[in-house]
């Protein structure tokens, strides 16, 4: 890609969205094109034929998708496969009709098999059943890579789908309700500490950036005590502040740093296309998303201890077992992606303290 190239970066504003756009800037390309929800809806499918049409973007990025935890995913089902399903479809298939020299589809690790073998290889894809609780989502992406694929096959366009794990970084969700475990995990382990310290101000502060369920920094120390309980924060008989974590802590899951999963994307956008994703001479041509991960993992129960000692909270966590535990482990083999010549750089360790500190606000 040249740096005066016209890129599209779809999802702009989320967590890897945010991370390409501040990556592409770093390597010197001047030309992004980006658009708030409000100003093109990715599902209208008028609005993003316009689009292209007027804007006529040479290399798109796909990062644009209504994402979710466990609970999100399970309840607006609905929700989930359709507004992915149009956001894929419309973009997709505009690159195509525009003669767009380029396009990544980002999707996610959860396109495997509940059961599915470990580490994750990208030939596993469709060999068994898939987790109920995101279901249809999974079959969004799914669809979204056979459509690169499809497109790719019988068009001879060039869309490349990667498939990142479980990302964490600048611009995450701290949402108790909404985010995910690691930066949940962060928050509720912070307001602990702030709770044991009797440090108010920084309860007050915290709740005034992000309330919970309508909760602010200006409720009275009573209320806020009882919402805090509610997402298993709270004091104990003896004075010490318990944190209550869901399930057993047994379940190991990969993380990868957003920003880290950024430079991959750029990466393959730079160095590769679809031809480089398969083997040449086959009679079938399936399975060409890549995965991008660390290849390695960490337990929840070990990631709690990591965020503790970071923290420096000195209370107890309590592991809820009615909770489910989910799939118990889920690590991705990106020797595919090695091959290219790519891997990661930011270590758990590193960026559990970089995401603390960007809670913090002082990244």
């Amino acid at each position: 890609m040249k740096k005066n190239a016209k890129i599209y970066i779809a999802g702009h504003r989320g967590l890897v969205g945010s991370a390409i756009v501040k990556n592409l800037s770093a390597k010197g390309y001047t030309n992004l094109i980006t658009k708030t929800h409000s100003e093109l809806d990715l599902v209208d499918a008028q609005a993003v034929a316009k689009f292209f049409e007027i804007e006529k973007p040479a290399y798109v990025i796909l990062a644009a998708a209504k994402v979710g935890g466990i609970v999100a995913n399970n309840t607006y089902r609905a929700d989930f496969i359709y507004e992915n399903l149009m956001i894929q479809n419309n973009v997709i298939h505009q690159a195509y009709l525009h003669k767009v020299k380029k396009l990544l589809f980002l999707g996610s690790t959860c396109i495997y098999p509940k059961e599915c073998p470990q580490p994750m290889k990208e030939s596993f894809l469709l060999t068994d059943t898939l987790e109920y609780t995101n279901e249809p989502y999974a079959i969004a992406k799914i669809a979204g890579i056979k459509m690169c694929e499809s497109y790719n096959l019988q068009y001879g366009t060039n869309f490349i789908s990667v498939m990142p794990t479980n990302l964490y970084g600048p611009n995450d969700n701290f949402d108790l309700e909404k985010s995910h475990v690691l930066p949940a995990l962060i928050r509720k382990v912070a307001l602990g500490k702030a709770l044991e310290d009797n440090d108010w101000e920084f309860i007050k502060s915290d709740l005034n950036k992000l309330p919970i369920n309508g909760i602010d920094g200006n409720a009275k120390q009573s209320e806020v005590l009882k919402i805090l309980a509610q997402f298993g924060i709270q004091k104990k008989k003896d004075t010490k502040v318990a944190v209550e974590i869901w399930g057993s802590g047994k379940p190991k899951r990969e993380f990868l740093w957003s920003e880290d999963m950024a430079d991959a994307c750029v990466f393959m956008m730079k160095e590769r296309n679809f031809k480089d994703t398969y083997s040449e001479g086959l009679k079938e041509i399936r399975n060409t998303h890549i995965n991008i991960g660390t290849g390695s993992d960490i337990s929840i129960a070990d990631l709690a201890l990591l965020i503790k000692s970071t923290v420096g909270f000195k209370g107890d966590f309590v592991f809820n077992t009615d909770k489910p535990d989910g799939t118990m482990v889920k690590r991705t083999d990106v020797s595919k992606l090695k091959a290219m010549g790519w891997e990661y750089k930011m270590k758990i360790t590193d960026g559990v303290v970089a995401m603390y500190s960007y809670y913090l606000g002082k990244s």
